[in-house]
């Protein structure tokens, strides 16, 4: 017996469910046994199928946001000037624009939404330390500069796993 996607191997296994001659290299293993590729037909859960509309959601979202956290991200740190503030305000940040993600592609999951959601806590950060509307606190020095890369990689971190 030839293998159906195979022909010039020989083959003694079957599908299990449709009796296809199969080979080694084109049997799939399912819970319920092997199958040939057309009856195993492997598909992304739900969760992790997004299409077009949901990634415009998604990007619509987070430029919302970004732009409401650097606003927020910018009075805070002006009204409290202390280095150390960013790394609560980057994590509830990423929190919240993760979250608000989340929440507006229908709870999807997968990798274009976390670059989305991480992208957006950047621009966040970058929007609150050079703002369109010309003020500024932003306190530069090379320890405030390594301690605001840490902040903003922590609200990174916590944005993508809300959304991974």
């Amino acid at each position: 017996m030839r293998c159906t996607y195979h022909p010039n191997v020989e083959t003694d296994l079957r599908c299990g469910k449709c009796g296809t001659p199969i080979c080694p290299k084109c049997l799939v293993q399912t819970p319920v046994g092997a199958r040939c590729p057309d009856c195993a037909r492997l598909y992304k859960l739900p969760t992790f199928r997004i299409t077009t509309q949901y990634y415009i959601r998604a990007i619509a979202t987070a430029v919302g946001m970004a732009f409401a956290c650097a606003v927020a991200w910018w009075a805070i740190r002006g009204v409290i000037p202390s280095l150390y503030i960013n790394f609560l305000l980057a994590a509830g940040f990423g929190f919240a624009i993760g979250e608000l993600i989340s929440i507006s592609v229908n709870r999807k999951r997968g990798r274009g939404l976390t670059i989305i959601a991480g992208t957006a806590v950047a621009v966040s950060y970058l929007i609150s330390i050079f703002p369109p509307w010309g003020l500024h606190f932003a306190q530069f020095g090379i320890m405030g500069l390594i301690i605001d890369l840490l902040a903003v990689a922590l609200g990174v971190y916590v944005a993508i796993i809300r959304v991974r």
